[in-house]
């Protein structure tokens, strides 16, 4: 949403984001015409009482904080975008508001919200009667948007049953230009300076990482200089530039993932995965290297899977796996470091695909992503990732592309089918000049020339229509 803010900015609209905060914007929204409008968390309170009792208030408080935004305003907006999910009670909200305001909604399906509730009653499923009233809900107040954005062709196929009225778009999420694979400085940097502290304060890494001295040199750079040089002035290397930091063969390979932290990823898969991979590296030694994990993000189950980690991780020898919270600025160049990416999002609708991919494949960063229906349109398994089933696969894939490391001739294949993802072009999305009609399948294009492309159209034609 942050990145359709921005495209939205970038096309001169004067942009209002009503959001939760918690988080640190991009540094891209920071701008004269983006305004960002915090509406309030609900209580604390709240969490510690019953679903069904909560769940009730948390709405209600919902719809008097955004409908007071959307009205803050004397001038109506012209598009309100709204992601879906959450569906409730967002869309009845601006199904309301537009056409209270003549505004024209539109709709970025990214999953379908009756799905992920309906995880919630793994006895019922979508035979629940809440579920029921949630679809009911969603397929009402979605219906006649003025344009709809859908995340795959398997989404919009299926939502064609909902006799979705407006316009609609299949837009593959795609990362912003700043994704791309990190330099042997940056890492460097994030390592020896940014990230320094908050290793140094994770107990599981004491004596696990290779010695380093930091801001010399980090557990997988050096300056390949002695500190006393350093210290002497002789030689600054986050500035300098006299002798560029290297990558460490006595490094550990990186793995990462990202992960909301909910029930629709099963993080057991990986760290069941993660014990095979340590019992294999201890029976063949040097042949398979180290492994750091680090897993980015926020959510509800971060503390139980993190506890259960501490207890695992105390009988591993080759494997550490750590939990990190990243600024906007810092994820991408954690993933154009890293070495492997694992994705365990496991589709509540399977019409969704899992962003974290897409980020990383930005990155030219190869993937191992646990399978569901439509993975396919983003993940081609044995070109620019793996697919696994099971922990036992997954397992079997890490040491496959990490034996040898840092020389692994399967990792640097997938990694080199990655690589248009970086050679990109220069045009601005807001160019007056219109992109390509054709783009090859083979092409990885950025956020903002596949938004000039698919949605842009849709914004601009309507806006000259009213202005007519």
């Amino acid at each position: 949403m942050m990145y359709h803010a921005e495209s939205f900015a970038e096309n001169e609209f004067s942009t209002d984001i009503i959001c939760y905060g918690g988080s640190t914007p991009i540094p891209s929204l920071i701008r004269p015409n983006v305004e960002i409008r915090y509406i309030p968390e609900p209580p604390q309170w709240l969490r510690n009482m019953p679903f069904l009792i909560s769940a009730p208030i948390k709405v209600v408080l919902q719809v008097l904080s955004i409908f007071i935004e959307l009205f803050a305003k004397p001038e109506p907006p012209e598009f309100i975008l709204v992601q879906n999910p959450p569906s409730i009670p967002t869309l009845g909200i601006v199904w309301i508001v537009a056409r209270m305001r003549g505004s024209k909604v539109i709709i970025d399906w990214h999953n379908l919200g009756y799905s992920i509730l309906a995880m919630r009653f793994p006895k019922h499923g979508e035979r629940h009667p809440l579920v029921m009233l949630a679809k009911w809900f969603e397929a009402t107040f979605g219906r006649t948007a003025y344009a709809h954005l859908f995340v795959t062709e398997a989404m919009r196929e299926f939502l064609v049953e909902w006799n979705l009225q407006g316009q609609k778009v299949v837009l593959y999420d795609r990362p912003p230009r700043r994704f791309c694979q990190t330099s042997p400085q940056g890492i460097h940097e994030l390592f020896a300076v940014k990230l320094q502290a908050k290793l140094a304060l994770q107990p599981s890494l004491k004596g696990f990482l290779p010695d380093s001295d930091p801001p010399y040199s980090s557990a997988f750079t050096t300056t390949d200089a002695s500190p006393c040089e350093h210290r002497i002035g002789m030689i600054d290397p986050i500035h300098s530039g006299v002798k560029a930091p290297l990558l460490r063969n006595d490094r550990p390979a990186l793995l990462v993932s990202s992960t909301s932290w909910t029930a629709d990823e099963d993080f057991g898969i990986l760290l069941e995965a993660l014990g095979t991979y340590d019992a294999s590296a201890r029976a063949v030694g040097s042949k398979l290297p180290k492994l750091l994990v680090i897993v980015t993000g926020k959510g509800p189950l971060r503390e139980k899977y993190m506890a259960e980690i501490g207890a695992l991780q105390k009988t591993w020898e080759r494997v550490r796996c750590i939990s990190l919270w990243l600024e906007a600025e810092d994820y991408p160049v954690l993933l154009g470091a890293a070495d492997l990416g694992i994705c365990l999002h496991a589709s509540s609708s399977n019409l969704d695909l899992p962003m974290k991919v897409v980020d990383m494949f930005g990155c030219a960063l190869p993937v191992c992503a646990l399978n569901f229906d439509c993975l396919h349109e983003l993940v081609n398994d044995g070109k620019n990732g793996l697919i696994f089933k099971d922990a036992s696969q997954l397992a079997e894939q890490m040491k496959t592309l990490l034996t040898g490391f840092p020389d692994c001739p399967r990792l640097a294949a997938l990694r080199s089918n990655l690589q248009p993802t970086v050679e990109r072009s220069r045009a601005p999305s807001h160019s007056r000049s219109p992109p390509p009609q054709h783009v090859s399948e083979d092409t990885w294009e950025p956020w903002d020339e596949n938004w000039a492309r698919h949605v842009r159209p849709l914004i601009l034609q309507d806006v000259r229509r009213n202005e007519g």
